[in-house]
């Protein structure tokens, strides 16, 4: 199998977590691809006409895209239990709301970095950054029982959110006021899989 990916991308970063912790690396080819929204190469858009990664190119089957199906996918072929039945839509929501943060942070990286500087927005990245604090109450407020128990994909989610904020928006100060979920981010970017994938 091909893994079209990015250093850079927390969504390419989970992947390559759910690939170390199941035990499957040594599977993949990782093809390096630099893409942004206005330039997409064209190997990348042969795996995903939309032009986004990761892409999971399989010799016996269409190429899988978007990282949920794509950790899904890794998850049942290693039957490793990161999307157990017994807490499914727990473990769905919260990764869905991993995602939103990377999104978000990752539309405001896409702001500073794609588009020229007199076409910037202020208010367009505080607003893209209120989603990602209002996130990031909600997990602390609700959600450290559950990131308390056994690994799931929600926590390799959560864990690639809050390393892309350190990466890319560190100058924001994320950690304020949600000192629960700092102390557990601070423990879980210690896990083999995170030290091994963290972006440089």
């Amino acid at each position: 199998m091909q893994l079209i990916s990015s250093q850079a991308s927390p969504f390419v970063r989970k992947v390559h977590v759910v690939l170390h912790e199941t035990g499957q690396s040594q599977d993949i080819e990782v093809i390096e691809a630099g893409t942004t929204p206005i330039n997409t190469p064209d190997h990348v858009r042969a795996a995903n006409p939309t032009g986004k990664i990761p892409a999971l190119i399989r010799p016996d089957g269409p190429a899988l895209h978007d990282s949920r199906v794509i950790t899904r996918f890794l998850d049942a072929r290693a039957k490793s239990g990161l999307y157990p039945e017994a807490r499914i839509w727990e473990v769905l929501t919260l990764e869905s709301m991993a995602d939103a943060i990377m999104d978000a942070a990752v539309l405001i990286t896409y702001e500073g970095r794609v588009r020229p500087e007199e076409q910037q927005s202020d208010v367009w990245k505080e607003a893209q950054w209120g989603k990602i604090r209002a996130a990031l109450d909600v997990i602390n407020a609700r959600w450290m029982s559950h990131l308390a128990g056994p690994l799931d994909a929600s926590h390799i989610a959560v864990g690639c959110a809050l390393g892309y904020l350190d990466f890319r928006h560190d100058a924001r100060g994320w950690r304020t006021g949600v000192d629960a979920l700092a102390k557990w981010n601070e423990a879980f970017q210690q896990r083999d899989s995170m030290q091994a994938t963290a972006p440089a």
